[in-house]
């Protein structure tokens, strides 16, 4: 690889990071041809893009873009690493647990690191709780039902009420 294709992996690095803000870096080096490309489709199917590309271009992208705020990650670029970029933080860790039981239980790929709305995770046991993350949109889902909830119990206490003081107005007339 000459230097001008090193800088143009570079640059579509730098241009995934800045476009995404959750990335996990993954081992993949003991798969299958096959398995890989399974897990390619289903990263596809999910709308994970994910990349392979090596270490020291990785790390030059993420130093180009803000040294500081990717230097938790900068230890987990070693060996094979396939990157998963998505708008979702717990996407990819959803994937990665559903292929490895899909796959007999298997081990691989490794969750080396994700960096998700600018909190990183480093290490496989890390995988667990990236799966339970909730989404932006859960949050929303979650503090509109709690914002309804007193809401609902007003009005249904009111109905019941307004359901009692009917009946008792009812009950005499029907006599």
């Amino acid at each position: 690889m000459n230097k001008d294709q090193k800088n143009e992996v570079i640059e579509l690095l730098k241009g995934k990071f800045s476009q995404y803000s959750n990335f996990y870096i993954t081992n993949t080096e003991s798969l299958t041809v096959a398995q890989v490309n399974d897990l390619r489709k289903v990263c596809f199917d999910k709308k994970v893009e994910m990349k392979v590309a090596k270490n020291t271009l990785i790390r030059k992208a993420l130093e180009s873009l803000d040294s500081e705020k990717y230097a938790g990650v900068y230890d987990s670029l070693h060996g094979v690493t396939a990157l998963m970029f998505s708008d979702s933080p717990k996407e990819p860790a959803l994937i990665i647990s559903s292929f490895r039981k899909a796959n007999g239980k298997l081990e691989k790929p490794v969750l080396k690191a994700a960096f998700v709305a600018d909190e990183v995770f480093v290490g496989d046991n890390q995988l667990k709780a990236l799966t339970n993350i909730k989404t932006k949109n859960e949050l929303i889902g979650e503090i509109v039902g709690l914002l309804q909830s007193p809401a609902k119990r007003v009005i249904a206490a009111l109905l019941e009420k307004g359901n009692k003081e009917g009946a008792a107005v009812e009950a005499p007339a029907a006599e």
